[in-house]
């Protein structure tokens, strides 16, 4: 089982995530006592003047939700000392995170410059995912964001090779683990990289379908409403029922939690429609009576002004 840490420069391990399987749940934060940590950081740099602990302490106020405090500092940061790569990259995270895409662009741009290695050399997608936030696309496809189509059968099909397959999913893994650490659902882009996810996986699964199973899930509850997900998802849940039929294994229980969600998603999904569908024969009748009564209406104002005229 392999790890991502990261450790401030304080020596605190602030998330120890599980890399076994490629499913973005997110960083695990591991922080208890937020004013001691950042107490402890502005002491580190008081007595080293390393910018190292007050960068550290930007991404704990990152973390906390206070954007405002974060930014103000990462710009103090930038004066003390320009062109850091960390501080262009978290002033690029930051203005995404308050809204304003267009600066966020600018400075996740400049942090490639700074690092083109940087995030597993994955910055490219974090590009197109602030050129749809700045274009306001309404509907983006998966097509946009990475350039290539897994088709419309219920089997995903690619032409791409393994090893294109394999950069392909780190890249949306790392973008997608570090986006939902900080955004919950529902969110549109995340929901339509984590079907292209759910793609990729499920081409390259061979004969263990969880994790793309997961995947597509995780992508229902970030809002798509993709009947396509759907029957794929359903589609690697049996191929897991057939493997595990063949080999005499019981069916993991994780698998078993899955189903169970993706059902209950269904089933509110079902409800959703269903009171769209009243909605909508409700707004239905409402306008036809309307359009009744004003014709009455009509009719009797007519009426009323002709014998009026007359007499």
């Amino acid at each position: 089982m392999n790890w991502e840490l990261k450790i401030l420069k304080n020596k605190v391990e602030i998330y120890r995530d599980r890399t076994h399987q490629y499913v973005p749940f997110g960083h695990q934060f591991k922080i208890k006592d937020f004013p001691a940590l950042i107490w402890d950081l502005e002491k580190g740099y008081e007595k080293t003047k390393d910018i190292d602990y007050l960068s550290d302490k930007g991404y704990v106020l990152i973390i906390q939700g206070k954007y405002q405090e974060a930014l103000k500092l990462y710009l103090e940061i930038e004066k003390i000392k320009p062109n850091r790569y960390s501080t262009a990259s978290n002033l690029g995270t930051l203005y995404e995170l308050m809204g304003e895409n267009q600066k966020a662009y600018e400075w996740i741009k400049k942090s490639i410059q700074l690092n083109p290695e940087s995030h597993e050399r994955s910055e490219w997608l974090h590009l197109k995912i602030l050129e749809a936030k700045i274009q306001k696309l309404q509907n983006p496809s998966g097509q946009f964001f990475i350039n290539t189509s897994f088709g419309s059968e219920v089997t995903p099909k690619t032409k791409l090779s393994y090893e294109e397959l394999d950069k392909l999913k780190h890249a949306l893994y790392f973008q997608l683990n570090e986006r939902i650490s900080f955004i919950k659902p529902k969110d549109q882009i995340i929901s339509v990289l984590l079907f292209e996810l759910g793609n990729i996986t499920n081409v390259m699964s061979e004969y263990n379908y969880k994790d793309a199973s997961e995947i597509y899930l995780l992508s229902k509850q970030y809002g798509i409403e993709n009947e396509l997900l759907n029957e794929r998802l359903i589609l690697c849940l049996k191929q897991i029922s057939n493997y595990c039929s063949q080999q005499g294994k019981q069916i993991d229980e994780a698998v078993v939690e899955i189903t169970r969600k993706n059902n209950i998603l269904n089933w509110r999904l079902s409800k959703k429609n269903d009171n769209l569908t009243l909605v909508l024969i409700c707004v239905i009748i409402f306008s036809i009576l309307l359009m009744v009564c004003l014709g009455v209406f009509f009719l009797k104002w007519k009426k009323l002004k002709k014998s009026i005229s007359t007499s």
